[in-house]
């Protein structure tokens, strides 16, 4: 296996823009990417473009109706079926839709093929992530599922266990959708309670399909407002003895940045401090329980100057084993960058003042008062006791 890791990229991910209107502006990509090149994480990395998903890659999780609908809406925008999800508000057609989608659709299973065949220990690819996408349909900014495409490649390859952790704000439906039924695959997602957010689903009681997959799916659903001890509290409650116990042979991870407390579509109060914890709670994990193999995704996240860059970056230093110091002064070259792309202020450092970040352990008990502490129960004892473990 190589000592270094693969960062995925190409610059035509940044074709994927629904819009000046959209709130996922690429370029928060292109800023990502800016910033990994500041610090030079580029050169502790090996910069590689997979080629794009195929048709027959694509139907591994996508139906070929869909496919040849979203073929048609790149090529005639106006023309957009919406019973696909797609020319709707959140999913507006756009020319080369498909081809951007498909392009980072394969930078996420190039990731897979790469680490599954040992030629890297971890792989990041922070343009995917791309949660909700159904197998029929667009939804919540995501056309192709790329996440579910890498776990279904390391399925087709031999993979007989991988497990999938969402800590993006919203639930990660789609992946769920796709491997509701199926044992080989655990996926974990912790967000932002479905009564306050879209897509109103992620309760804890969702918790895989009855039968061999029950047991397979589960979710941890935090109260609006939950901030950075909370946050860390609740996946080191859940994540890590789940884990442990299933032994992935591969671990994917999607990191959306939209639990952060200045990101305007959600409402947790998490810092980029505590995402930089998860981030190396995750990386410690593929080590302990995945025996090294790590596909880290970005996802989320819609404050693009302040935070998803810094988030993302953090998570590929993660990755390439050598982590930026939060309190590290943030190079002038990028913050020059910055101001050309938006005409906005770039932050100073890359902390929110916050580091280290401590948290209580769920081993030094609970309050069965406390709201947060209650959706953690209300998780281990859905699904706890469906895998053998004890609530």
């Amino acid at each position: 296996m190589s000592g270094r890791g693969l960062l995925m990229w190409d610059e035509a991910v940044t074709k994927y823009d629904f819009g000046d209107s959209h709130p996922m502006d690429p370029v928060r990509l292109a800023l990502t990417m800016g910033l990994v090149r500041a610090y030079g994480l580029d050169r502790a990395m090996d910069v590689v473009s997979a080629k794009s998903a195929g048709d027959s890659t694509l139907r591994l999780v996508h139906r070929a109706d869909y496919v040849a609908a979203v073929r048609a809406a790149s090529a005639d925008p106006h023309g957009a079926d919406q019973a696909y999800g797609l020319g709707t508000v959140d999913d507006p057609a756009f020319a080369g839709m498909h081809e951007a989608s498909a392009l980072i659709a394969g930078q996420s299973v190039g990731a897979a093929e790469a680490v599954w065949r040992g030629e890297a220990g971890h792989a990041v690819n922070f343009a995917g992530g791309l949660h909700h996408a159904m197998p029929g349909a667009a939804s919540g900014f995501c056309v192709y599922n790329d996440a579910s495409l890498a776990i279904a490649r390391l399925l087709e390859l031999g993979a007989e266990r991988v497990a999938y952790v969402d800590v993006d704000v919203h639930h990660g439906d789609g992946v769920q959708a796709a491997f509701w039924d199926d044992p080989r695959v655990l996926t974990i997602s912790l967000h932002e309670h479905p009564r306050t957010l879209f897509p109103q689903t992620g309760w804890p009681e969702e918790t895989g399909g009855k039968g061999a997959g029950e047991g397979s799916a589960v979710n941890l659903a935090l109260p609006a407002g939950t901030g950075d001890e909370g946050w860390l509290r609740a996946f080191h409650a859940v994540v890590p003895e789940l884990l442990a116990d299933f032994r992935p042979q591969v671990l994917v991870t999607q990191h959306g940045a939209d639990t952060h407390f200045e990101d305007p579509l959600a409402h947790l109060a998490v810092s980029l401090d505590a995402q930089r914890a998860v981030q190396e709670a995750c990386h410690d994990l593929a080590h302990s329980c995945a025996d090294g193999k790590w596909i880290a995704l970005g996802g989320g996240g819609y404050e693009i100057v302040d935070v998803v860059p810094r988030s993302w970056t953090h998570l590929v230093g993660i990755a390439a084993h050598q982590p930026v110091d939060p309190g590290s002064v943030i190079p002038s070259s990028w913050r020059d960058e910055v101001y050309a792309r938006t005409r906005r202020l770039a932050p100073g450092r890359m902390t929110d003042g916050r580091w280290p970040v401590r948290w209580k352990g769920w081993d030094e008990g609970y309050d069965p008062g406390d709201r947060l502490d209650q959706a953690i129960l209300a998780t281990r004892r859905a699904v706890f006791p469906l895998r053998g473990l004890l609530a």
